[in-house]
This record gives C-alpha cells, structure tokens and sequence, in this order.
C-alpha cells in the first residue's frame, strides 16, 4: 500500500499562491488516483481535485474550479495542488488520498490518506 506525505502549507495573505505536494511512497505510485481534500474544525472533509493514475483525466469541485489546479509527476512519485488567489475562506487543513478505485475516489472515499497540512490565509 502507498503511503502519502503532504507539504507545502503555510500561512500567506489573501491573494497569494500556494503549491501542495503529495509525495507518495511504499506501493507504485502508479498504480493509484489520487484526490485533495480540505476541512476546518467542526466541518466534514471536502472534496477539491482528483487525478488519475496517468494524470491525463482530471474533476474539479465547483467552488474552486479555475482557481485550484491539480497535477502529478509519476516520475517523483508526487501530486500537486497548485492553489490560486487565495482567500481567508481556503484556511483549512489539507489533505491527499489515494485510491486504485477511480469511482471511490471521485466519491471522496479513498482508503489512503496523508495526515494533512495546514494551510492559513490571512485577510
């Protein structure tokens, strides 16, 4: 099984750019899709972006199509969430799940999380 590292949090004011990654390691990364996820305190986990193993079939959430932007490099074993015009709203801690499963990762249910990084925007 894949194991999933996150980084690239912060805390950035609004406005600002952020850049995810989510390292995988363990299992071939190949072999899974992967997803970004959100939540703030006393709020279910939100669903962001998911890409597919070969990263050519991408899905976005409404609220942040055109302005969050999901990608991976098979050859660093890593995803990306490439974060645009960031507003206070976007704080939360982020998060990427992994799944073989297209279906349970457009779902929100991958059987693979990473514990997450903070991101904070700041007004």
């Amino acid at each position: 099984q894949v194991q999933l590292v996150e980084s690239g949090g912060g805390t950035v004011q609004t406005g600002a750019s952020l850049r995810l990654s989510c390292a995988g390691s363990g299992q071939s990364f190949t072999d899974y899709n992967v997803a970004w996820f959100r939540q703030t305190p006393g709020k279910e986990r939100e669903f962001l972006a998911a890409i597919n193993w070969a990263g050519d079939s991408d899905y976005y959430e409404t609220s942040v199509k055109g302005r969050f932007f999901i990608s991976r490099s098979n050859a660093k074993n890593t995803a990306y969430l490439q974060m645009n015009s960031l507003i206070p709203e976007d704080t939360a801690v982020y998060f990427c799940g992994a799944d073989d499963n297209w279906g349970r990762i457009l779902a929100g249910q991958p059987r693979t999380w990473g514990r997450g990084t903070q991101v904070t925007v700041s007004s």
